[in-house]
């Protein structure tokens, strides 16, 4: 048995590599530099974004509204992606790959922009009322091509277990373990329990808890990293130019400047993408059930999340990459994945490793809460069954006590590989309905006319589901 596990392992490692090979880092920073160049620098308009974050109006088809859309996707992408997978991407890629994260969230604002303008725009009313929407609506309404639309559902659905799932619940109960002590087995028992009593209520009790504990977490950590890089600060500039120069050089150990500068950028845009999720597809499931009065306000909102992230990303990269520098004789890069983050925050008298605790804890309970939200609208776009949905509901909370007692290597390998193959499907698209991002562009923001209702976004005008 041990001999079967280790050999999937191998295969899953080998697929990973292959996926994750230049065409689709080319295709994927590829689309980021498209929608950038084709929507004039969208990224510009972000302090407006900004304004329309709180706006709400009832008469609105929707949801949720647009904040609690927001929240909920900043809760499953700022999760360990922005702690443990930087710090996975400094360890395999080097210092370097934190700039790489940055390149990928900057450009990837646009993908994310257009992604979540396309998912309000091709949405559906069920009987109930309900709004649904997201990548899968888009291809079978936008292209009509229901069979990749399936492709889409059923390979997120895959990914919901491994990115939103068990590299959550495993890194929960590796931190706890590490900090408290408690066995990783007791971990996982009550987080699934935790996670099971929120989603019993549906995207309405999952947008609630979410609305106020994002905001709470993401200062709380940002307020530890503060500190570290106050700690750091004559290794600040250093550890600026360490990262940049890195990104485009090699070491030795990677055999070749090439070589290693793709290494670099490979983790680095594999764990960005895992970061901020641009791209992948996942959040423009829950931006599409947003009130809002027209497709590019909700997708100048969205765009607002990858910013966050990308700060989230930075300020945990330039405190890992300043810590190693600080304390040579404490922290290294060969130190692991797995602990080079708690190691940098135990370099806080006192508190420094409950604080990441804390925050390791809130930001994955919360991940795996909204990714809940992406595999049941995935799940209910292949079966709408209620019998079905239960049944995804059950399979979710238990895979939340295997992701505890699973490894973490595995696990990463895992998420990796899935968000890869979500990957294909929404960028191809979104490349395909380039043209229907642009009109609505020019329409609403390019004309002024952002406060201007599209007769879709009314209450009872949104399109009924078949």
């Amino acid at each position: 048995m041990e001999e079967f596990a280790q050999t999937m392992v191998a295969y899953l490692k080998t697929a990973d590599t292959f996926l994750w090979g230049p065409p689709l880092l080319i295709l994927l920073l590829g689309t980021h530099l498209f929608y950038t160049i084709r929507l004039r620098f969208v990224q510009r308009y972000l302090g407006t974004a900004f304004r329309l974050v709180t706006k709400k109006d009832n008469s609105l088809d929707g949801n949720v509204a647009p904040f609690a859309a927001l929240a909920v996707a900043l809760a499953s992408t700022i999760g360990t992606g922005n702690v443990v997978g930087v710090a996975t991407a400094v360890v395999l890629g080097g210092p370097g790959a934190v700039f790489w994260c940055m390149i990928t969230g900057v450009f990837g604002m646009a993908t994310k922009y257009a992604e979540s303008l396309l998912a309000v725009k091709y949405r559906v009313r069920d009987e109930k009322g309900e709004v649904h929407g997201g990548p899968m609506y888009t291809i079978m309404r936008g292209l009509r091509w229901r069979w990749m639309a399936v492709v889409f559902a059923v390979v997120a659905g895959i990914a919901v277990l491994g990115t939103g799932n068990l590299v959550q619940s495993n890194a929960i109960a590796m931190i706890v373990n590490k900090t408290f002590s408690i066995p990783n087995w007791l971990t996982g028992v009550l987080v699934a329990l935790l996670v099971g009593l929120v989603i019993v209520g549906g995207l309405q009790s999952i947008a609630k808890v979410c609305t106020y504990l994002v905001p709470f977490m993401s200062f709380i950590y940002l307020a530890g990293c503060i500190t570290l890089l106050v700690m750091n600060f004559e290794y600040l500039g250093s550890a600026i130019v360490h990262i940049v120069k890195d990104a485009f050089s090699a070491k030795a150990a990677f055999g070749g400047v090439v070589f290693g500068m793709m290494q670099a950028a490979r983790y680095g845009i594999a764990r960005g993408l895992f970061s901020n999720e641009a791209g992948m597809g996942s959040e423009p499931i829950v931006a599409a059930t947003a009130c809002t009065r027209n497709a590019v306000r909700q997708g100048l909102v969205s765009y607002t999340g990858t910013f966050c992230t990308i700060i989230i990303c930075l300020m945990t990269g330039w405190v890992l990459v300043s810590c190693t520098l600080a304390f040579p004789d404490k922290i290294s890069l060969t130190s692991g994945n797995e602990i080079l983050t708690q190691n940098c925050f135990e370099q806080i008298p006192y508190v420094g490793k409950y604080l990441l605790a804390f925050a390791i804890f809130a930001f994955a309970s919360t991940t795996l809460l909204g990714w809940f939200y992406y595999g049941e609208q995935c799940f209910r776009f292949l079966f709408k069954s209620a019998k079905a949905l239960m049944f995804y509901k059950i399979v979710y909370t238990a895979i939340v006590f295997t992701g505890a007692v699973s490894s973490l290597t595995v696990a990463w390998d895992f998420a990796n590989f899935a968000n890869g193959l979500m990957v294909i499907p929404n960028v191809i698209s979104l490349l395909l309905l380039q043209k229907v991002v642009v009109a609505e562009t020019k329409k609403y923001l390019w004309s002024g006319k952002l406060d201007m209702d599209d007769p879709r976004c009314v209450r009872g005008n949104t399109s009924v589901e078949n």
